[in-house]
């Protein structure tokens, strides 16, 4: 998902917030403390299907679980020359995959724009109301628009579709990480973004500002449909 998030995170009534933070604690300090609170990048504990594993225990089709499955964003803001690490997520996902022949030939996730959230309430209210608009364009989804192999011993996939976001349609590839849990199978990555490509403005209030690329990051619990 390479989307128009980022721009949403670090503006308009936020930048009051972030600047006034700043000068209580000074733009470096601040910055470490916004590092420390940035959530780790999503991975797969133990990626990979196992090499022997018969790629016919994937087929049939599969619904992303609710509970620890989120999707978000990740951006950098600039605050007074200080790089800021901005994280925020939503465990509102809904999706379905389907395998068949050994290739995963369907997928479609939707994302609940409208939950995404980061440490700082005034960011996030600017990043709903005015960045995506999301009472307009409530929802983010992607579909896969090309069939992709799952071998045994595949760690990692390229998934190729369409974005949506902020009611603009873009292709775009996602880099994801695939492994095997107890109950299912588990998919973890991130796509590049840029925003504009989204309709959507990153901002540039002076001593605050939003690069214009960002990414677009998710963790998908996956259990077969009975």
């Amino acid at each position: 998902m390479r989307t128009g998030t980022k721009i949403a995170v670090g503006a308009g009534a936020a930048v009051v917030v972030l600047g006034g933070a700043a000068l209580v604690f000074g733009p470096g300090l601040y910055a470490d403390m916004n590092a420390d609170s940035a959530q780790e990048a999503p991975a797969v504990d133990s990626p990979g299907v196992g090499g022997a594993t018969d790629p016919a225990e994937f087929e049939g089709d599969w619904t992303v679980a609710r509970g620890e499955s989120y999707a978000g964003y990740r951006l950098e803001e600039v605050l007074q020359g200080e790089d800021v690490t901005v994280t925020g997520r939503t465990p509102d996902v809904d999706g379905t995959l389907s395998v068949a022949d050994g290739a995963v030939t369907a997928a479609e996730i939707t994302v609940d724009m409208t939950t995404v959230a980061t440490d700082n309430g005034a960011r996030d209210d600017y990043f709903r109301e005015t960045a995506l608009n999301t009472a307009e364009f409530p929802t983010s989804t992607f579909t896969l628009t090309e069939p992709v192999a799952v071998e045994p011993g595949t760690e990692s996939v390229e998934l190729a579709g369409e974005l949506t976001v902020h009611g603009v349609t873009r292709p775009v590839t996602l880099d994801a990480q695939v492994g095997l849990t107890d109950d299912g199978a588990r998919v973890a990555g991130s796509v590049p973004v840029t925003f504009a490509d989204f309709g959507v403005q990153a901002p540039d209030l002076g001593f605050v500002s939003v690069e214009e690329d960002g990414e677009v990051e998710f963790l998908l619990d996956l259990v077969r449909n009975p």
